[in-house]
């Protein structure tokens, strides 16, 4: 399937998947290292086609082809010399033939890896990685992957180079040892300072192999303030860790995903393995930062027409109570509940009603959180409404649903006569009991809140009139403590301007992170709440802190949980917390919203009272 876009503008536009390693693979399939691997695509092209096989059946968007070492020095030590092009272009072929049977668009990069560093061999190498490139865009090629370079100044000769074949897209990745440095010595900073005048410019840059995930992650912090090029990261499966005398590799599946969303989060445009990841690893990649990748869809802009029909969306306090309260900067106290896994709502009414007795002015009903499956939250917000007499704040997130089925939904919201909607992307389904289900993310939260603000103004997705317009109070989430702060405010202020008048935060550990936050934000000017959660216990306070997502507690904080010793203390001492960081936060916010651990109330409204 050709691709609609070309790898350079894919790579800016959307979060990719790269392959793993090849050589790792080929030797699972009992082939001794003494064989000369590279030429396997000529003796042995069906055992190639089946590795890159199994990395489009996970995945993965682009492959790397079989030429790592295939430059006519290194082919030389086998005899090999004279075949170097054809090796390449037969390299090239396979992976582009895979790439084509996957029905989606699939990129393969034609892949070069390190040339000989000794000096007598310097004149050569421009010539080796000439014929090497023309070889492998010969053969199919969408751009070349200069990969584990080792210096800065082999950087430089592949750059220089790549004169010769200016027209050709190419990619320099290179590896880091410990401490964010090369084999020699050389810091992050160098490798990816500017290349000099007169070389084309790359399209990416990449960091891969190194000492594995947890090795990169500090690397990639560093890198995404350093080039303005997207960035690619490749980690390798790292080295046993010594475990009660054992010797483990902690570089499982999971473990590796879980490091390449981190990468996402923090800018990376692209994620893959290196040696010792397979196939499994980038499946679980793929599920992990998909999610992200979708996220780029964006709904349809409004044309001149669609406009000169578009009606006036009603004011603020003219939406809902809680809009009202919002617009008159009257002080907001919300509390959450998790809808039942079952279907009696009986429980999440009557507390409903508790809370609306004890002055609380909105319940708000998450859309399964972790990924976790539980009763529509619209009927829950429905039946809280309705029966229990107190507004509610719904969910509603992207991952479950397509734009189609999403727009729907919120048309029934403005039936249902549930107003209040917070928009979040939604956490992947790898993080709760259904593993295996598909994420749909056909946008991201900013996405569906230009969405809702088409519909509050009577067009829908398609420019179609919706008669009468809906009237939703539109909220969005926001993480003050996130790893990417530029990132998050970059967020926020596209939430805003794409409609969202009002934020609701994570919970707030960090009293004086959100205050930093909200400096920087002020020029976007809609009411945050605050997130509050009451710690129950040590135990939970390690657990949100260890698994929940975009939530950080401070050690002094888990340093005083840990500091009483029985349940009923350690709870008292979770509102406590909560008490001071509302105090510290009140003239800053709209209000807060305060969780309710296990469903237990009154240890919210011990916060709020």
């Amino acid at each position: 399937m050709s691709a609609s876009l070309s790898f350079a503008e894919a790579i800016r536009q959307n979060v990719l998947v790269f392959d793993g390693a090849m050589g790792t693979e080929i030797y699972r399939r009992h082939v001794f290292t003494n064989r000369c691997y590279d030429e396997l695509c000529l003796s042995d092209p069906a055992l190639i086609r089946g590795i890159l096989s199994d990395y489009a059946d996970a995945g993965a968007d682009v492959l790397t082809t079989n030429t790592f070492a295939a430059n006519r020095l290194a082919l030389g030590k086998y005899g090999l010399a004279d075949v170097t092009r054809e090796i390449n272009l037969a390299g090239a072929r396979i992976a582009r033939r895979v790439a084509d049977a996957a029905g989606r668009t699939v990129y393969v990069a034609g892949d070069v890896g390190p040339m000989p560093s000794q000096p007598q061999h310097e004149p050569q190498i421009e010539e080796m990685v000439v014929e090497q490139v023309e070889s492998l865009v010969e053969g199919g090629a969408d751009f070349i992957l200069f990969e584990t370079i080792r210096t800065r100044r082999a950087m430089e000769q592949f750059a220089l180079a790549m004169r010769r074949v200016p027209e050709v897209p190419y990619v320099l990745s290179f590896a880091l040892v410990e401490d964010g440095q090369t084999v020699v010595g050389e810091p992050i900073e160098r490798m990816l300072a500017p290349l000099g005048e007169g070389t084309p410019a790359p399209v990416a840059m990449g960091m891969n192999c190194g000492t594995g995930p947890d090795g990169l992650l500090r690397a990639v912090e560093k890198a995404v303030h350093l080039t303005r090029l997207p960035l690619i990261v490749m980690p390798n499966a790292g080295i046993p860790k010594e475990v009660d005398d054992r010797k483990i590799y902690l570089s499982s599946p999971e473990y590796v995903a879980t490091y390449a969303k981190r990468y996402v989060d923090l800018g990376a445009a692209a994620v893959g393995g290196c040696c010792g990841i397979g196939p499994e690893h980038v499946r679980e990649i793929v599920r992990a930062v998909k999610a992200i990748s979708r996220a780029a869809v964006r709904p349809a802009i409004t044309t001149a027409e669609q406009a000169d029909e578009a009606q006036q969306p009603a004011a603020l306090a003219e939406k809902s109570e809680l809009g009202k309260r919002l617009a008159q900067g009257q002080w907001i106290t919300t509390v959450e509940l998790l809808p039942p896994r079952g279907w009696d709502l009986s429980d999440t009414v009557a507390k409903s009603k508790t809370l609306r007795e004890h002055g609380v002015n909105a319940v708000n009903v998450p859309d399964g959180p972790r990924a976790s499956s539980r009763i529509s939250p619209l009927v829950t917000c429905e039946r809280i409404r309705r029966q229990a007499g107190i507004e509610p704040i719904l969910h509603f997130c992207c991952r479950d649903r397509n734009l189609i089925g999403m727009q729907a939904d919120l048309l029934a919201c403005a039936a249902c006569d549930v107003h209040n909607i917070l928009f979040v992307t939604g956490d992947p389904p790898k993080l709760g009991n259904y593993p295996q289900a598909t994420g749909v993310f056909d946008t991201d939260s900013i996405g569906m809140v230009a969405v809702q603000s088409r519909l509050n103004r009577g067009l829908d997705l398609g420019g179609q009139v919706i008669d009468p317009k809906t009237y939703a109070v539109i909220g969005v989430g926001l993480d003050p403590t996130a790893l990417d702060r530029e990132k998050e405010l970059d967020r926020f202020r596209r939430k805003v301007d794409a409609g969202a008048e009002f934020a609701i935060t994570q919970p707030v550990f960090d009293p004086d992170a959100l205050l930093r936050f909200l400096d920087r934000a002020r020029d976007r000017g809609i009411p945050i709440v605050a997130g509050i959660w009451p710690l129950a216990s040590y135990r939970n306070a390690t657990f949100m802190n260890n698994e929940v997502p975009g939530v950080s507690i401070p050690e002094s904080i888990l340093r005083r949980m840990a500091s009483v010793e029985s349940r009923e203390d350690q709870l008292a001492m979770g509102v406590r917390i909560a008490r001071e960081s509302i105090a510290r936060v009140r003239d800053r916010v709209a209000g807060i919203q305060v969780s309710a651990p296990f469903g237990k109330i009154a240890t919210a409204l011990a916060v709020i009272e």
